[in-house]
């Protein structure tokens, strides 16, 4: 037998991206999560703003850094990229107010060992506060601790996928390359996953799996308001569409789904969204549309 069949193959490196802004006590949480991982990612990068962003006292040392730029998720995801360049095998990247399991970094490791051809994969969300008032963090560590419990984060993929689900997505660094988020999608930069996602999918597979886990608390603090969200629900699909990283059936479909629902429940809308708000950005991009106009970056005019 070959001696080079004998030898161990080496664990990959992690390195975890944090994008928050406006939201220092998201950072702390995230900090301690980290903390209590079993295996401990290699690097934790926080890439803020300004100093605002980050709690009090948060001291920097050699596996966590803080990093500040300009603001938006994509602007400040690629500064993330462009620092860390190509030092590590795995990018993960979290919401702020994302809780992964504890184990969530150790199973990212074995899964990309274990799935050669696989560039880019999300998680097991086991439930996400998105739609709703959302999920505080004690309520997050009782759905975790049951699942831990169970045990259950099977290597196996679920399923292939076009995009991922940006609060819980990983990539081989390598199928990264200089590849980066579309800036001209603004602030919260809605729908950016998918359009990344595609990016990468003639490098190598892009799938779901129950290997790592976690919970999406879905914090309304520090959020795009409504009327802003409602313009980025037309314009934006739109644009990923004319550009071809999102199929254009998906695209209407999000945009009438969209569209529909703000209208609908605007009559007795839910306390933690502003459907009225989405619903006048929604007629601001459709009139956008009819006018030729397809430019997502006018959402921070609005």
């Amino acid at each position: 037998m070959n001696a080079l069949a004998l030898a161990p193959i080496a664990e990959p490196t992690v390195a975890v991206v944090i994008a928050s802004l406006g939201r220092p006590e998201m950072v702390g949480q995230m900090k301690m999560v980290m903390e209590a991982q079993t295996s401990r990612p290699d690097m934790l990068l926080f890439s803020v703003v300004d100093e605002a962003d980050c709690p009090a006292g948060l001291r920097q040392n050699r596996r966590m850094r803080v990093i500040r730029g300009r603001k938006g998720l994509c602007a400040q995801r690629n500064n993330a990229l462009d620092w860390l360049g190509d030092s590590f095998d795995i990018i993960v990247f979290y919401d702020d107010d994302f809780v992964p399991s504890k184990f969530s970094i150790e199973r990212i490791r074995e899964f990309f060992r274990t799935h050669p051809e696989v560039v880019g994969a999300t998680g097991n969300v086991l439930r996400d506060g998105i739609n709703s008032a959302g999920i505080s963090f004690e309520q997050a560590q009782e759905i975790l601790g049951r699942h831990e419990e169970r045990n259950f984060s099977p290597l196996c993929i679920i399923r292939g996928l076009h995009g991922l689900y940006g609060c819980n997505m990983a990539y081989r660094a390598s199928a990264i390359s200089s590849t980066r988020f579309d800036e001209r999608l603004r602030l919260y930069a809605w729908q950016e996953d998918i359009d990344f996602a595609a990016s990468m999918g003639k490098r190598g597979r892009i799938v779901k799996t129950f290997a790592f886990a976690g919970v999406h608390q879905g914090i309304k603090v520090g959020r795009t308001p409504g009327m802003k969200l409602g313009y980025s629900q037309i314009i934006n699909p739109s644009y990923l569409a004319r550009k071809g990283t999102m199929r254009k059936r998906f695209a209407a479909k999000l945009m009438v789904r969209n569209f529909l629902a703000n209208h609908v429940r605007s009559i007795r809308s839910e306390p933690w969204v502003d459907r009225l708000g989405r619903a006048k950005g929604n007629w601001i991009g459709i009139f956008d549309l009819v006018r030729g106009r397809l430019t997502p970056e006018r959402i921070e005019a609005l």
